[in-house]
Parts: structure tokens; sequence; C-alpha cells
């Protein structure tokens, strides 16, 4: 399923920030009687829908899908066509020979949203007192990790207009992690600086979902007006937003966008067919019965290929125990399962991905094989070598028997001891196609003697549990791509924030004792380290070749099904220019609505 690529900007500046974007279906729509009967009818609007409310509404500290692109921005952006870094509230950039120095002009004039200057010190408050603080946990500081020693850039405010990041040795992808949302200093510098009673700072309890809205103060298009929780968010343009067209006109055009929260993927369906919503993506159910009606309805439904993003099962691998309890993070006898090389091989070749691609999908993708996106230059297909799992039930069974186990008489499968292999998976609730395909690895597991009890959860209980608890056995998640490899660090990265097949403990979280990092984890995590700091592009895809065959032979996730990329607009709103990187909203600022 794909997703608002305008709300997912900070997965391409962050990493994989969560796939989470990947988790939620976002539908936008116009003027409708069913919402906001008097104020639609002279206000131009949009609404998306999500599946779930917001768990912060503070930026570094969010580890979900978000709304952080209406409201703040970061010194470069990204092409929703081209991929190409471009400016954002820095006008421009300049790099020294060495490549070392990179010095960034913010835009004349800039404001905050309460009208309060934005200036350098706000970008080095951001980066040095936030981003770069460990005592503030957050996905910028995995992806701007440097070489070996994991150094950090050093950032100093050269005048209240330029800011010198200055690198510790070079680093290729370091342009497109420049996109992290700028904070405000002048509201939460004395946030950061005050401790609370365990000696945290009390930034991390600041601007949660709870906290008045007229204490958020942002830089982006739009400022959140109105939040109703399980109902709607509300985001007013921001009056001293900084962007204009050639004619000096204020954008963004549309005066409004609405968040409707929704439950099921089903309430937006039968919405957008009402004629209320402008907007949905388009799942392989409802690919036919859209398309039926697209002339009937005015929309279109746009192709933009093969999703960027990746879709995966992942075994909990995590050895540590809790160090207030003792507790193993896994059940031993099923921790013992999962860190079997050949347990992992079998299930990736006891699921038959074909089939799911032809029931589930409806024919609209592919097989994956890659933990990066087919649409990057350091994409390694299946043709170059790169190892994949065809559906084979016999080798699957052939690899348990080689690994210890064994079938009874009701050809269930039992490990040396004589315990029944069973566990768990999560997915998201909600997610139609998400809920089928786990439906299709339990039943194609049970084939090979697994049983597996499926059971799809609300998206921020399964956060909770990727995040905080650690309490899970097997996953089925989804991550959004991009271009640039190492925007996936902080999942590939032994420490990093989102390594959620092996995570450690968080600053303020229970440590773990007892946590073990693999050989090939911690080459895995080399290797990453190794291509950023590559620029000749020959060798820079080598290594992440590496890195493709790594993870397809160790199979920390078990990668599935890469869908088509597809969204339905209504004809209504004028200047989409869709594609699989960018959505249908990446332009948003651009875009106009004719009745």
């Amino acid at each position: 399923m794909k997703s608002n690529s305008f709300l997912g900007k900070k997965i391409w500046q962050n990493g994989l920030i969560i796939a989470l974007i990947f988790l939620i279906s976002i539908a936008s729509s116009g003027c409708s009687p069913a919402r906001f009967k008097t104020e639609a009818a002279s206000v131009p609007q949009v609404v998306f829908s999500s599946l779930s409310d917001p768990k912060t509404f503070n930026p570094p500290l969010s580890n979900e899908s978000n709304t952080f692109g209406y409201t703040f921005e970061g010194l470069t952006t990204q092409n929703g066509i081209t991929a190409e870094v471009e400016p954002g509230l820095a006008e421009s950039w300049e790099i020294s020979p060495d490549k070392l120095r990179f010095t960034f002009t913010l835009r004349p004039g800039l404001k905050w949203s309460d009208g309060a200057p934005l200036t350098a010190d706000d970008v080095v408050f951001t980066y040095n007192e936030v981003y770069f603080n460990p005592k503030i946990p957050n996905s910028t500081i995995d992806v701007l990790r440097i070489g070996e020693s994991r150094a950090l850039p050093k950032v100093r405010m050269l005048d209240d207009r330029r800011i010198e990041f200055t690198l510790p040795e070079p680093f290729a992808p370091f342009l497109r992690t420049t996109g992290s949302e700028i904070l405000p200093a002048h509201i939460l510098r004395a946030s950061v600086d005050k401790l609370n009673s365990k000696g945290e700072p009390e930034f991390l309890s600041m601007w949660g979902v709870d906290t008045p809205l007229e204490e958020l103060v942002g830089n982006g298009p739009y400022v959140l007006t109105n939040y109703q929780t399980n109902q709607r968010m509300v985001f007013q343009r921001n009056p001293h937003y900084w962007k204009q067209d050639a004619q000096g006109n204020p954008q963004p055009y549309i005066e409004r966008v609405v968040l409707q929260i929704v439950e099921k993927q089903d309430t937006s369906l039968l919405q957008f067919r009402s004629g209320d919503l402008d907007y949905i993506g388009v799942s392989p159910e409802t690919f036919e019965l859209l398309k039926r009606e697209e002339k009937r309805g005015k929309f279109t439904i746009y192709n933009g290929g093969q999703a960027m993003g990746t879709t995966f099962i992942a075994f909990n691998l995590n050895l540590g125990r809790n160090a207030d309890s003792n507790k193993p993070v896994v059940d031993p006898i099923k921790s013992s399962w999962f860190n079997n090389l050949k347990f992992r091989q079998a299930v990736a070749y006891g699921i038959d991905r074909q089939t799911m691609i032809n029931n589930t999908f409806r024919g609209l993708g592919e097989p994956q094989n890659s933990h990066i996106s087919i649409q990057s230059p350091y994409y390694l297909p299946p043709e170059k070598g790169l190892k994949v799992y065809d559906y084979n039930p016999e080798k699957a069974k052939q690899l348990l028997l080689e690994a210890g186990f064994k079938y009874n008489e009701n050809q269930e499968l039992l490990d040396a001891q004589g315990n029944l292999v069973r566990f768990t998976l999560h997915t998201n609730a909600g997610n139609q196609t998400r809920e089928a395909m786990g439906a299709q690895i339990k039943q194609d597991l049970g084939k090979i003697g697994i049983r597996v009890d499926f059971q799809p959860i609300a998206f921020n209980a399964l956060v909770g549990k990727l995040s905080d608890s650690l309490d899970w056995e097997c996953i089925l998640i989804g991550f959004t791509g991009g271009v640039e490899p190492n925007n996936g660090a902080n999942l590939w990265a032994p420490e990093g924030r989102l390594h959620i097949f092996n995570l450690d403990r968080q600053p303020g979280q229970t440590p773990l004792v007892g946590r073990k990092v693999f050989d090939w984890e911690r080459k895995l995590g080399d290797l990453y380290v190794k291509g950023a700091g590559e620029l000749d592009e020959t060798k820079r895809k080598a290594i992440y070749n590496e890195t493709q065959q790594l993870v397809q032979e160790h199979l920390p996730v078990i990668h599935l099904v890469n869908p088509l990329s597809l969204a339905a607009v209504r004809d209504r709103v004028k200047g989409i220019e869709y594609s699989a990187l960018g959505g249908a909203f990446w332009n948003l600022n651009e875009l106009k609505i004719e009745e």
C-alpha cells in the first residue's frame, strides 16, 4: 500500500522512520455536505484519512507515520519525480573541495508560525541540542553517524542566516539527511536544558497529543488548529510560510487540510465512493471496482509502477533479558528456532509469494527480494545474482529436518526436544492487504507443519511492541523506501533505533543484559558505514550489492511482495504529478481545487 509521500518526506531524510507511513492508508477529500458543511463551500480543502491517531506532536520523538510534513520543514527537500535534493528552508549551500564542509544559507525573512524569526540559531539548536543529544532518542542521529567511529558532524552558526556542518570524513548521503525538521529554539530550548526527577530532559514530555494546539509552533505550510481524538485533525494554512509562486502569490493554494481518523480501510473506500473523498490509495482488492467507476466518479487512477518500499516478515532474534526482571525478551524455546538460519530459510521457501500476488494482490505486484527499492541505482536484481527463495515446500521440510526438527504422526513440526513449533504473527489491524497476507502465511506454513497464530492488533499497540516492550515473536510490516540506501542505516546498524529484529533498549527504557550482536549482523552494519563513506559510485554499488546478498543469505527479514503504487484522485484536484517516489501530494503547495 502506497501512502502520501508529502507526509512521508521524513522517511528519506531520517531513514526508514518506520515504516510506518507504509502502514497507514491516506485519503484526501474536498468539500462535502457530510463534513464541515458551512465552511467547505467557501474554503478550498483536502482531507486525508489515517487508521490511527498520532502518538506525539514532537517530531524527533515520533516513531510512526506522522503529519509533520504539513507543519515542519528541513534545510532541504526532495523532488517527488526526479529524487533530486532541492532547497527547503535553505535557499542554497556550498560544498568544500574536500567534501567535508557544507555551508547552508537560509532564505531571508523566515518566520515561525507564531511570527518569531527563524534563524541559524534554530538550526544549530535543532542539531546540536536535540538530534545529537544522547538523552533524546531519535532517528536522525542514526543516519548522521559517520564512519566506524560513528562520529557526528560539527554544526556551528556563522551568522543569522548561515550554518556550517563539518564532517569527520566524506559522507556520500549527507545532503539527503538534511531534510530533518528544524525546531523552534525559542519554544523548546528551556525544555532541553531542564531535567526531570529521572535526570531526563523535559523535552521528552513536550508536545504530547494533549498539548493545547496554540502552543505548537512550526515552520511548514500548515498549522494544526483542531484535533479530536479518533475523529479528525484540521490543518490551516500557515500565514507565515515562506513559499510563493512566480507571481508572488502565497503558497500553498489549498487553504485547509483535514485528516480524518478511521479504523478501517473499508470506511475510507465507502467515503471515497460516496464522493466525500478526493483521494484514496488503491489496493489490489479495490482496483477493479474503482476502475469501473473512474469516469462516473470523476477521478483518475494513477499508476506509479512498483512501490518504493518493502513488505516483509521478521522474527525477533533478540537474545537479551530485561535487567529488572531477568526475563528473556523472547521465550528461549522459540528463540532457538528463530535464531536457526535453516529455520528462517525454510520459512522463506514455505511462503507462496506468487499465489499471494495472484490472490491478495490480484496480479498487481511482483515478488520482492531486496531491501533496496527497485528505483534505486543501487538495487541488485535477481538476474544479477541476488539470492531468491522461490516457493518450494519440499525444500523447506528438508531444511527443517537438517536443522534437527521432526514431524509427528499428524505432520506437525516438533523441535528436537519435542516442542510443537508454534508462534504468533502480528500485523496492524485494519490493513486488509496485510491481513490477507498474514492469513496466507498462516496457511502456507501450516503445510510444512508450522502452526501460526495470526493476530492483527491496533497500530499503536504494534509500534509499542516493536519499540518499547519488545514483546513479539514474528511481525508482518512494511518500510517505506527511497533511492538512497543509507536512509535505512537505522534499520541495519546494530545500534539503530529501527533495528527491530534485534533491537537494543533506548535511553530511558529498562536496559537489556545478554543481548548478542551476530557476526553477519555486525558486518551488515559495517558495510553501511563503508557505503556511506564511499564517493566512487562503482565501488558504492558493489558495497550495497553485498548488503543485499547478506540480508538474503541470513534473512533477518523475509521479503514478500512489492505491490504497484496506485492512487485514485478526484479530477477537481489540479496539478497532480504522481510517482511511486512522491505519491500524489509531494507538491501539495502547488495543487489547486477547481469545482
